[in-house]
């Protein structure tokens, strides 16, 4: 495989930390690494030549235009989290910018990492999402809908994560990785109740070699640019039974968990929730049309299922005394 010029933003982060490592461990590509703390990599970026970190803040990436010029590919994952100012500036001014430099004739791929909180069930964009979703969630979808006047869009994959699992002793948790643990703590009242909710979850190495593949086969004209990556969808129910039997939990019987008894019991605790949390709720199933994995590119899932999460995630695994 001829060795390609990859540009990479949020490598320091999960979904970053399994790309950069599967980058480094499984091709021979020069990789252009744009770090704001370098001591945050866990990665041996050592590890063999061809690496090159870049330190600066995605607010500086005007002194890299003559560099991203020359890029074949750019990996774009980092992302602002928290404070509306910088989460716009970061997650759509810079970023957009970041694609405006990229010369259309040298780059043949720009893989974008939005997130799937923006579709609906069909893999539409949920306008819901861009009027009441939080700063992140905004940004997301301010983002998307204002690729489309870059030169550069069609050359743009679009990633859509489910949700996120991963995280070991070299990599930072995601945000739902580190709560599975619990789910052994609030088995013994969990298991007694029922819920009309549904999800996809994909695990940062399994996105990792999904955006491998990606970069050494970018889609052709015909396919589709704009992927959702998640396992088939599991429900609330079946998360709990798989819990439930990998725990050896017996069910003696079930609640249904229904609206009316949730609205009640955010009543009587006076629990405060934004408009985001509220729609979620009543949504429920956040379910895709379409998704891939890496199944999908005649590729080994390292986890597919729920059992594999809880395993993954060492539930019910004997802590050391």
């Amino acid at each position: 495989m001829t060795s390609k010029r990859i540009f990479v933003t949020g490598a320091s982060g999960c979904i970053g930390h399994y790309v950069v490592e599967a980058l480094i461990q499984e091709t021979n590509h020069e990789l252009y690494l744009l770090l704001r703390n370098p001591e945050k990599l866990k990665v041996d970026y050592r590890a063999r030549p061809g690496i090159r970190i870049l330190q600066a803040d995605m607010r500086e990436i005007e002194q890299f235009s003559s560099l991203l010029k020359t890029m074949d590919s750019a990996v774009l994952i980092a992302t602002a989290w928290g404070g509306a100012e910088e989460v716009y500036d970061i997650n759509v001014v810079k970023t957009l910018r970041l694609m405006s430099l990229l010369d259309p004739e040298t780059c043949e791929q720009v893989i974008y990492f939005s997130t799937a909180s923006i579709l609906d069930r069909q893999n539409r964009l949920l306008k819901e999402a861009g009027e009441i979703g939080t700063d992140y969630i905004r940004s997301k979808y301010t983002c998307y809908r204002q690729m489309a006047n870059l030169a550069i869009a069609p050359k743009i994959t679009t990633l859509f994560p489910t949700l996120l699992l991963g995280g070991d002793s070299n990599k930072p948790q995601s945000h739902i990785s580190s709560g599975i643990p619990q789910v052994e703590q609030w088995l013994w009242l969990l298991r007694f109740l029922q819920a009309d909710a549904s999800f996809h979850f994909i695990h940062g190495k399994d996105i990792a070699q999904i955006v491998r593949h990606l970069i050494d086969y970018p889609p052709a004209a015909t396919d589709s640019r704009q992927l959702v990556l998640g396992n088939q969808p599991v429900t609330v129910n079946q998360a709990i039974e798989e819990s439930c039997t990998y725990l050896n939990k017996r069910i003696f019987f079930r609640i249904p968990l229904t609206l009316g008894l949730a609205n009640l019991i955010i009543r009587l605790f006076r629990i405060r929730m934004a408009a985001w949390d509220r729609f979620s709720m009543n949504y429920r199933h956040f379910t895709h049309r379409t998704v891939v994995n890496p199944e999908t590119f005649g590729l080994p899932t390292f986890c597919a299922t729920f059992t594999d999460v809880l395993k993954i995630s060492g539930v019910g695994r004997k802590k050391p005394k």
